[in-house]
């Protein structure tokens, strides 16, 4: 059963260069449980998406032009700030990508642990404190009844993030959102918060919605992907799909990308060019200037190419020349 249900999401900013078409026509759902995957390069609209979803675009010069996104019989994207205000922090959480720039530098973690209990349920003082305790040994903090009055230049970058997360499920949310929670951390510190994420879903049942540009971080926790370009959805599949029977040409360009399947010496795949300016993005496909494992010259100019299903939940952009 989904727990939320975005359908045909445009969202653009009208900047003095002019429009940036930042998420173009985006559909998905997730399900009770379910770890979603939204993959893509820097700039394919992967953090726009679900930042329009908790109505954190700033406005000007952020505009939603279209469409829904159905969490429990709400639309998030009709509904008041009074409304998002009682959803966000409580039954929908974000772990931001920055852990320094997303926690006050200048609030002990005890008071910004405490604020979405105090927010959102009401408990104050030494039981909210106490259950902030418990929230930073549970996402395994060392000592957390002295690190509790630390500020959060006095945590590594590994121990904000755990931070973050403890920050981000202390109201048992329904739905956690994770932009890019990984990013800057060692391959260690990666896998604890990683592992740290899923055994508190599984704990909580909670979905999540996980952004990253690691391959390899998606195919170890995702259960279905979107991969994103130029602000719109060109494939979607099961992870196992999706990894086994790439389709679109920029599917199979990322995963030829990933390091780890070169061999020692060879010279790595790389995508050339850059991704398409968003404020005057192409008329047709916006891969096919940069497309090598298909035939560009088969590739759509005059339309953008439609999201059709190829196989049992397996959408892929229709485009000629990146399907061959």
């Amino acid at each position: 059963m989904a727990i939320l249900d975005v359908s045909n999401l445009t969202t653009r900013f009208h900047t003095r260069n002019g429009i940036v078409h930042a998420v173009e026509d985006v559909s998905f759902s997730v399900d009770k449980g379910e770890t979603l995957g939204i993959v893509g390069e820097s700039g394919s609209g992967k953090s726009v998406t679900c930042y329009s979803l908790l109505g954190l675009i700033p406005t000007p010069p952020g505009k939603i032009h279209s469409g829904k996104a159905i969490f429990d019989g709400t639309d998030l994207l009709q509904a008041s700030e009074k409304q998002l205000r009682k959803i966000r922090g409580k039954r929908v959480s974000m772990i931001f990508q920055d852990p320094m720039t997303s926690l006050n530098p200048f609030l002990k973690i005890s008071t910004q642990l405490t604020e979405p209990l105090e927010i959102h349920e009401g408990i104050k003082g030494k039981e909210a404190l106490h259950k902030a305790i418990d929230a930073l040994a549970e996402v395994g903090i060392p000592e957390p009844e002295k690190r509790i009055n630390s500020y959060p230049h006095e945590f590594s970058g590994g121990m904000r993030q755990r931070v973050m997360i403890a920050m981000a499920l202390i109201t048992r949310p329904e739905l956690l959102i994770c932009d890019e929670p990984t990013t800057a951390l060692d391959v260690t510190v990666q896998k604890q918060v990683l592992d740290l994420i899923k055994d508190r879903q599984n704990d909580l049942g909670t979905a999540v919605v996980l952004i990253t540009h690691d391959l390899a971080v998606v195919k170890q926790t995702c259960d279905h992907v979107n991969v994103m370009y130029s602000g719109r959805i060109v494939e979607s599949a099961p992870a196992d799909t999706l990894f086994s029977h790439p389709m679109h040409a920029y599917t199979r360009a990322l995963l030829q990308s990933i390091p780890a399947t070169h061999k020692k010496g060879e010279q790595l795949f790389t995508i050339p060019g850059l991704p398409p300016v968003l404020t005057d993005p192409p008329k047709g496909c916006a891969f096919s200037a940069r497309n090598t494992l298909g035939n560009k010259s088969l590739c759509i100019s005059d339309h953008h190419p439609e999201l059709t299903e190829k196989a049992p939940q397996h959408f892929v952009q229709d485009c000629p020349g990146c399907l061959c």
